[in-house]
């Protein structure tokens, strides 16, 4: 009783100073000490420029001198001058991470950056000896852009679909977060960029992979999903183009060596889609999309698609090995990682339950990172893959080689030139080094 008292009085002489003064400014500063709370809090119902601030001291504070009260009052009005830029700022970084998010979602950012970390093995892998840096950055941030605008392209097209789905129902399309013209206008924007990107930085042939994938996923395989269950199938194959595009992007070429990596990633989509596929086929019924489980009522046939697949994946360690692509342990390393899918899988196949589904689902998503992890921990440069393929190509040389030299006035400039059996079918093979690396060799085949 004694601190209402106490306060009321205070307010009552700072606002009867305040009215005495001939500047208007220290009404403004008397009104904001009027109302006092013995809890000793902000009052949050009042508006930001009308909050009272409260003491919570039992003893009445002495009242302001005459400076301070001019003081206080200058700079309430300085904060009421900047008031609508901090406003202004304010929802400026709401709005960005508003559609920050949108953008997120709708780009499927976790699913894009496994694909981006794909194409950025399959960029490693086609390199040879030296890996480009910048080239693989570019190479990444153009792949990120068009998995970007494809999954958002996939969302435009399926959001009656979303709305339907528990897993899929929040999106920021379903929800109402972004307008459809916003979606489609953030999608092409970013898909174009990421193709002109790759076509800059890298070359026209991933650039074109690029382009023909974003067709394929959104114009193919996202209506194919409501059609038949065979879009498992192009999903798969979708799912596979991005590390042959960036072994493209390193070589310039589409190689044969090339090749391991999409198929280990195709054969690996068929068990991963064909668990989650198990897993939620109550929603994808739901949604409307014609899934292979929805057709298997006791999951045999999904389990054994699933557990098929899966075998496909032994022979790949073997042939990066035989190919000259990675050395033996891979081909050890690769076996271990593909029999504990299967064996994931057959479990799967013997007891279809959702339990043997979602352990099938966990050690695919294990399996992924392992077999690329160890592609790129064991692979052979170019000229290790050459000794690998051809072991009596090279023999020994002779102490003294016979030098060339193509310019008697610069000694600098010496080439020389050793001559070795080629393999079958090719001339000899010509090791050139010039000075002052005089043994560095360069291979170099000459087709007969």
């Amino acid at each position: 009783m004694w601190r209402n008292s106490a306060t009321v009085s205070f307010s009552s002489k700072l606002l009867s100073y305040s009215s005495s003064s001939a500047n208007p400014n220290y009404f403004h500063y008397a009104s904001a000490f009027s109302i006092f709370s013995p809890n000793g809090v902000v009052d949050q119902t009042l508006s930001p420029s009308h909050q009272r601030f409260y003491c919570s001291s039992a003893v009445p504070s002495p009242s302001p001198s005459s400076g301070s009260v001019i003081k206080l009052g200058f700079l309430a009005n300085k904060s009421d001058a900047f008031r609508p830029l901090c406003l202004k700022a304010r929802d400026a970084v709401q709005l960005a991470r508003h559609y920050g998010r949108c953008y997120w979602e709708l780009s499927k950012a976790r699913l894009s950056m496994l694909v981006v970390a794909t194409s950025g093995t399959g960029y490693v892998l086609g390199s040879g000896n030296a890996v480009d840096l910048a080239g693989l950055c570019y190479t990444c941030a153009g792949t990120m852009m068009v998995a970007a605008s494809a999954n958002s392209l996939n969302q435009v097209f399926e959001i009656n679909n979303d709305a339907k789905m528990k897993r899929t129902r929040l999106r920021p399309l379903p929800s109402g977060r972004i307008a459809i013209p916003h979606a489609v206008t953030w999608a092409s924007s970013v898909g174009f960029a990421g193709t002109a990107l790759l076509a800059w930085k890298a070359n026209m042939l991933a650039a074109g992979l690029a382009a023909s994938n974003l067709v394929l996923y959104a114009f193919v395989y996202t209506p194919l999903k409501q059609i038949h269950p065979v879009n498992t199938w192009v999903g798969a194959v979708v799912g596979a183009i991005p590390p042959l595009l960036g072994w493209a992007a390193a070589s310039g070429q589409i190689s044969l060596n090339g090749l391991i990596l999409p198929a280990a990633l195709y054969f690996w989509q068929i068990p991963h889609f064909m668990a989650l596929a198990y897993l939620c086929r109550d929603d994808y019924a739901a949604g409307g999309y014609r899934m292979f489980s929805l057709a298997d009522a006791s999951g045999r046939r999904t389990a054994a698609v699933a557990f098929r697949n899966c075998l496909y994946l032994i022979p790949l360690g073997f042939i990066a090995y035989d190919w000259g692509v990675a050395s033996g342990w891979f081909c050890v390393e690769s076996s271990v990682i593909t029999l504990a899918i299967s064996a994931a899988a057959f479990s799967f196949y013997r007891d279809r339950t959702t339990q043997k589904a979602r352990r099938m689902f966990y050690a695919s998503l294990l399996y992924l990172p392992v077999f690329m992890s160890g592609l790129l921990f064991h692979r052979l440069s170019d000229n290790l893959q050459c000794l690998a393929e051809n072991p009596n190509s090279i023999v020994e040389l002779p102490s003294f080689p016979e030098a060339v030299t193509e310019s008697e006035e610069d000694d600098q400039k010496k080439k020389v030139r050793y001559v070795t059996a080629g393999p079958q079918g090719r001339a000899p093979v010509a090791y050139a080094s010039i000075a002052p690396f005089p043994f560095l060799p360069v291979p170099s085949y000459v087709d007969q």
